[in-house]
C-alpha cells in the first residue's frame, strides 16, 4: 500500500499543490545559494564531519547507514561521534549527550538506538554545530563526526555529503513539498559526494541492503531466536513507527513470515495502552519502536536489528574522499 498515494501515485491533487511545490524550491534553492555565496554564515568545526541524509519527506536507511560507517571509521583508527536532531525528544536542554540508558521521551528513539549500538559518544539537538561542539567538548577524543539527517542542514560546514535513496520508491513524483516528498530539488542528487541506494532496483549510486539478524526479546534482551522460528501457519502480528513501515513489514514478508502489519506514524510515542491493545504475541516491531515499548513490554514482544550491508566500491570511495578532504590521517585530530 502506497503510504502517500499524492506523492508516489498519480493523484490529480499532486498538480494542484504544484505553484507550492514551486514556490518551496525557490526557497530552498535561495536559502542554499545563500550559503554558498556566503551570505549567511556555514560554520566549522575542527574535525572532519560527513553528513548522511536525503532528499526525501521520511525514512531511507540513513540511521543503519551511520551505524556502519560508525563502524568501519573505528576499524581504521577513527574515533567517530555521531549527532542527531534527537526528533520527538521533549527534554528542556538542547543540545544534550545521549547515553545508552537515556529516556526516549528526553532525547528521542533514534539517539538512544544510536548510543546503544554504536559504542560511539552521541549527541542530540536541532542545532547541529552545537551538537557538534557539545560532542567535542567532553574527553572522548572525537576526531570525526557523523549527522544522522541534516543534509539540509547548511548551517554546518561538511566535508563529505552521502544521501540515501529509497530503492523501492525512489524520489516518488520528482516534485518538492508539499506536492512530492522532496525537501530539496532532485537536483541536488548530483551535487552530493556518493549516494547510496537502499534495495530496490535502481541504479542511482552505489548499492546498499539491510540484512535482519535474530530476533532479540524486550523484557529480556539476553534472549534472541532466529527469524524462522517465526515463520508458521498463522500470521505475525507486526508493528512500526518508522518514516517507511511498509518496507519492514516487505522484508519480513521476504523471509517467509505472514505479516499482519500495523503502522503508526513515525516516533510514535507508544504507550502501555497501545501494547494492551495489540494481540497476546508475539509480536514483533523494528529497533527503534522496541526502545520505546521495552519498559511496558511482554514476554512474547520482539524487536529485529538490521545491519546495513555496503557495497565495497562505495567504502572505498568514501575513505578516499575521506582522505583527499582531510589530508590527515585520525590522529592528527587528537
Amino acid at each position: 500500500m502506497d503510504p502517500n498515494p499524492i506523492w508516489y501515485g498519480r493523484h490529480p491533487l499532486g498538480l494542484i499543490l504544484a505553484p507550492f511545490s514551486w514556490l518551496y524550491c525557490l526557497v530552498v534553492q535561495l536559502r542554499r545559494l545563500s550559503y554558498r555565496k556566503g551570505w549567511l554564515a556555514s560554520l566549522r568545526l575542527p574535525v572532519p564531519v560527513v553528513v548522511v541524509g536525503n532528499l526525501t519527506v521520511g525514512g531511507t536507511g540513513k540511521t543503519p547507514a551511520v551505524l556502519k560507517l560508525a563502524e568501519l571509521l573505528r576499524a581504521r583508527g577513527w574515533n567517530p561521534g555521531i549527532i542527531t536532531r534527537g526528533y520527538g525528544g521533549r527534554g528542556p536542554v538542547a543540545p544534550r549527550r545521549v547515553s545508552p540508558e537515556s529516556e526516549p521521551a528526553d532525547v528521542g528513539d533514534e539517539p538512544v538506538l544510536l548510543a546503544r549500538r554504536s559504542g560511539c559518544p552521541v549527541v542530540a539537538g536541532p542545532d547541529r554545530f552545537a551538537a557538534g561542539a557539545l560532542a567535542l567538548s567532553g574527553g572522548d577524543l572525537v576526531d570525526i563526526l557523523l549527522a544522522d539527517d541534516g543534509l539540509q542542514h547548511y548551517r554546518l560546514a561538511r566535508d563529505i555529503e552521502i544521501a540515501v535513496v529509497d530503492g523501492a520508491r525512489g524520489l516518488g513524483n520528482g516534485r518538492c513539498l508539499p506536492a512530492g516528498p522532496l525537501r530539496e530539488p532532485r537536483g541536488r542528487l548530483t551535487t552530493v559526494d556518493l549516494v547510496l541506494t537502499n534495495g530496490g532496483d535502481r541504479d542511482e549510486g552505489y548499492r546498499m541492503r539491510l540484512v535482519p539478524g535474530a530476533a532479540v526479546n524486550l523484557r529480556d534482551p539476553a534472549v534472541s531466536k532466529p527469524i524462522a522460528e517465526f515463520i508458521g501457519g498463522r500470521p505475525v502480528f507486526v508493528v512500526a513507527a518508522i518514516g517507511n513501515p511498509e518496507r519492514f513489514f516487505a522484508m519480513l514478508r521476504g523471509l517467509g513470515l505472514q505479516v499482519e502489519g500495523r503502522a503508526y506514524p513515525d516516533h510514535y510515542p507508544f504507550a502501555p495502552s497501545d501494547l494492551a491493545a495489540w494481540p497476546a504475541g508475539p509480536v514483533l516491531m523494528t529497533e527503534k519502536d522496541a526502545v520505546k515499548c521495552a519498559p511496558f513490554a511482554c514476554e512474547d514482544h520482539w524487536f529485529l536489528p538490521v545491519d546495513a550491508e555496503l557495497d565495497t566500491a562505495f567504502v572505498e570511495a568514501f575513505f578516499r574522499k575521506l582522505e583527499a578532504r582531510t589530508h590527515v590521517c585520525p590522529r592528527d585530530f587528537r
